[in-house]
């Protein structure tokens, strides 16, 4: 299943770092690009779903980018600007974007017209849900059961969990799990990451000792995987 995929062009390292968080943490795939024509590069290379567009840019303003994008790129354009006046506003749209977003904006609000937006795009993809005869973990909801029981993760194991299931039998790196969950500013401090895994496992895994679910790469991250004796089965019902 193919996951979607934000190209991100803002020039403003904070803003960058702490928008990419916040959408690798919804689940999403994460592209940045720091001008205009950078962005307008990462279009044509890379195929994002959705291209979140700051008008500020240092090599030109967002609206000429805007069109340049537009030239090669059918998906939703969602711009950003601090500026809130009505002729900006139609200048956006104008030059092809969808959406207009004012800074400072809440991350519900942001991630709310983002999900809009891809609806109405037809490119949104449903997160993963496991289910099996011995776990189910559903993403949208927040929860994970184990033989029928709930299970109850914090916040921060949740997320590790949620990051590697929907990278699904796809190994994630210590830096990237670091990086997504616990901040751009993070990268070596794997200690941090085996913890919460080991965490994970001793709520999730029959025998923690001898993992089935969440593998270890060596020297490279985690992986999560369905066993192939449990694929396929589902769990049984409560009566």
């Amino acid at each position: 299943m193919k996951y979607n995929t934000l190209l991100l062009v803002e020039d403003e390292p904070q803003i960058r770092r702490v928008l990419r968080t916040t959408l690798a943490q919804a689940g999403y795939g994460v592209i940045l690009a720091k001008n205009g024509q950078e962005g307008i590069d990462k279009v044509v290379r890379e195929h994002p779903d959705l291209v979140l567009l700051d008008i500020n840019l240092p090599d030109m303003s967002g609206f000429a980018a805007c069109k340049m994008i537009r030239l090669s790129f059918a998906g939703p354009i969602l711009m950003v600007s601090v500026r809130d006046s009505v002729a900006d506003k139609i200048e956006a749209l104008d030059a092809g974007a969808d959406d207009y977003i004012v800074k400072p904006f809440a991350m519900g609000e942001l991630l709310a017209r983002v999900q809009a937006a891809l609806r109405r795009s037809g490119a949104e993809q449903p997160l993963p849900r496991i289910e099996t005869s011995e776990l189910t973990v559903d993403l949208e909801m927040r929860m994970v059961n184990v033989h029928g029981d709930r299970v109850h993760l914090t916040p921060k194991e949740f997320d590790v969990l949620r990051l590697l299931v929907i990278h699904q039998g796809k190994p994630v790196t210590h830096r990237k799990i670091l990086q997504i969950i616990w901040g751009p500013e993070y990268g070596e401090e794997t200690d941090l990451v085996r913890v919460v895994v080991k965490e994970i496992r001793k709520k999730i895994e029959t025998d923690p000792a001898h993992p089935r679910y969440i593998v270890t790469e060596p020297w490279i991250g985690y992986m999560f995987q369905l066993p192939p004796d449990i694929v396929g089965k589902r769990p049984p019902r409560k009566v």
